[in-house]
């Protein structure tokens, strides 16, 4: 039996709340769990302290056992330094812009920089030419 520390869904619509809960993989997001650790309330804002709550040395327990946390509660766990901050990947190649706009973005930014240079090249002259007189 494999265990995860996941979320699990609560509130009225437009308007969540979710469970910390310690459950089973085989269960439904919002159905049977083993234990409830803590709670995540995503409608207040981020410095307000009942955002996220967490029972601590229940969640070192289940760690302890073997229960495996999702991403979203690796984060919260992370924050709280119960565990190692998550590592996160870079964004996959297939979003990034293709040849042709790539060759469009260098170009702008080769423009900008020469606009730049050109810009502080005279100025640069005026202050010389103030300094010697």
């Amino acid at each position: 039996m494999s265990i995860k520390i996941r979320l699990a869904r609560g509130g009225a619509k437009k308007r969540p709340f979710y469970q910390i809960v310690v459950a089973d993989t085989r269960s439904p997001r919002d159905g049977r769990f083993i234990e409830r650790v803590g709670s995540y309330n995503p409608m207040v804002p981020q410095d307000h302290p009942e955002r996220v709550i967490l029972q601590e040395e229940r969640i070192k327990h289940w760690l302890s056992v073997g229960a495996l946390p999702t991403d979203r509660v690796a984060r919260f766990l992370g924050q709280a330094e119960i565990i190692a901050k998550p590592t996160y990947k870079e964004q996959p190649k297939k979003s990034a812009p293709k040849a042709k706009a790539q060759e469009r973005l260098k170009e702008r930014e080769d423009a900008a920089k020469a606009a730049a240079e050109a810009a502080a090249a005279p100025a640069e002259g005026a202050e010389e030419g103030q300094a010697e007189a």
